[in-house]
């Protein structure tokens, strides 16, 4: 998401950050390209307007501080108004009402109302330990009450038994009863959707909200319909009282112009992204972090906390013990490859370093994506655990067998003989440096071009 955003708005203030002194027409100049970059990320034109109108008024005419460049201000003037336009700070699921507390999810058929269901449910049940019911009122699309007890099986969560020929207000009233006499914390509501918005499915909407009194109603947009999910919201907003807004399929999005139009253009808060397919892809929306992201400064603080989540910090404590004995094996390395999936793949986890865009775009380029990760896999899992265990055992014979029995060349095999060697060199100089040297060796990752397969 916000690629193409990223690298127009890179090369504008690459083209400030040279000058040593910033006229109104190097700031006029600027904005109109930034103007530009923000229109082609499919930003409605009001917002953009007021972007610009905003930031030029803070430009100009500033008093430049002496230990910062022009260009530096510039950029934090932007920032700031990026977060601005996108809603500052980061709002939380309002969860303070008395047990249960219901959450109504709605929106238009395939925007990814019921899997983004499961998912914040999942994550609530997780992270806050939440007791969960989940209820599909939708009656109308085959299998789609069937769709969320099948995911709340996935992630043992419990949906409401379905009773065929019951109407949205009845399975409510029976949900809500449910919920009160099972003592669970969060009531979620997956209401039915349409191909388009008409009087029929808003006059359902207003009727179960009436009888639930929801705390929250957050409309699920897909990103990829760009300035219609906008739109939609509008309307929806008219209609129920939308209290946040979850955008899916943002990993699908390049060019992010719905989460940036949508809290200026509707007044509701980004409460959450869908990153992906799988259940856990699903992330709360942090304004200031976005900002972050587009203008290249990374997020570091995501990058952490999906580290916590991903990484076994018993596991970690044993790696790091091999790493200083040099006992590094390809077992490991699966295991790494492993965590790497699940904070993203390379591309997720570099989109969110600082100042190393240009390496994912030479990664993504040179078509390095997750596919190489499961080849690579796939070479360990044909290994036997003594080649495993023991790198130094590799032979000729050996390499024929695991190529073939993998599916790849022997050629692609050797590179990822000679990338292991390469780490197993890397990470004795690394256990020797302590924590700053370590630091600087993940900052360089200019070498990372040696992930990619021979041609």
């Amino acid at each position: 998401m916000f690629e193409s955003l990223n690298d127009s708005i890179g090369k504008v203030f690459s083209k400030l950050k040279g000058k040593g002194y910033l006229a109104e027409s190097d700031i006029n100049e600027a904005m109109r390209e930034v103007r530009i970059a923000l229109l082609e990320a499919d930003v409605s034109l009001s917002v953009v307007k007021d972007f610009i109108t905003s930031v030029k008024e803070r430009a100009v005419g500033q008093e430049v501080v002496k230990s910062v460049s022009p260009a530096q201000m510039v950029i934090k003037i932007v920032q700031d108004a990026l977060e601005e336009m996108l809603g500052s700070e980061s709002e939380e699921l309002n969860l303070k009402s008395t047990p249960p507390v219901v959450v109504m999810m709605v929106g238009l058929q395939g925007s990814g109302k019921t899997t983004s269901t499961a998912k914040i449910a999942n994550q609530l049940k997780n992270k806050q330990n939440k007791k969960i019911l989940m209820a599909s009122l939708d009656i109308y699309r085959p299998a789609a009450q069937e769709q969320l007890a099948t995911l709340g099986k996935q992630v043992n969560i419990d949906s409401l038994e379905i009773i065929s020929g019951q109407k949205p207000a009845d399975i409510t009233k029976r949900a809500l009863k449910e919920a009160k006499l099972g003592g669970y914390d969060l009531l979620f509501l997956d209401t039915a959707g349409r191909l388009h918005i008409d009087e029929e499915l808003m006059g359902e909407l207003q009727q179960v909200s009436q009888i639930a009194q929801p705390s929250e109603i957050l409309l699920v947009a897909d990103s990829l319909t760009g300035q219609d999910a906008v739109n939609v919201a509008t309307q929806f907003k008219e209609k129920v009282a939308v209290s946040g807004i979850v955008l899916t399929r943002i990993d699908g999005d390049a060019r992010g112009g719905a989460a940036l139009s949508m809290k200026a253009a509707t007044g509701c808060p980004i409460k959450f992204l869908g990153t992906g397919e799988k259940i856990s892809e699903i992330e709360p929306f942090h304004p200031e972090r976005i900002a972050s992201r587009i203008l290249g400064m990374g997020d570091v603080v995501s990058l952490v906390e999906k580290a916590a989540e991903n990484v076994d910090q018993e596991e970690a404590k044993k790696l790091e013990k091999k790493m200083k004995k040099g006992t590094f094996d390809y077992e490991d390395l699966s295991k790494q490859l492993d965590t790497i999936k699940k904070m993203g793949g390379f591309g997720g986890m570099m989109s969110m370093l600082p100042g190393i865009g240009k390496y994912k775009k030479q990664m993504d380029e040179a078509g390095i994506d997750e596919s190489i990760i499961n080849r690579q896999q796939a070479m360990i899992s044909s290994m036997t655990k003594e080649e495993r265990q023991n790198p130094k055992l590799m032979s000729s014979s050996r390499k024929k067998r695991i190529a073939a029995g993998s599916g790849v060349s022997v050629q692609e095999l050797n590179q990822l003989l000679k990338q292991f060697k390469q780490m197993q060199t890397m990470m004795k100089k690394m256990s020797k440096m302590g924590k700053k040297g370590l630091m600087r060796s993940l900052g360089n990752l200019g070498g990372m071009g040696g992930m990619m397969p021979p041609k």
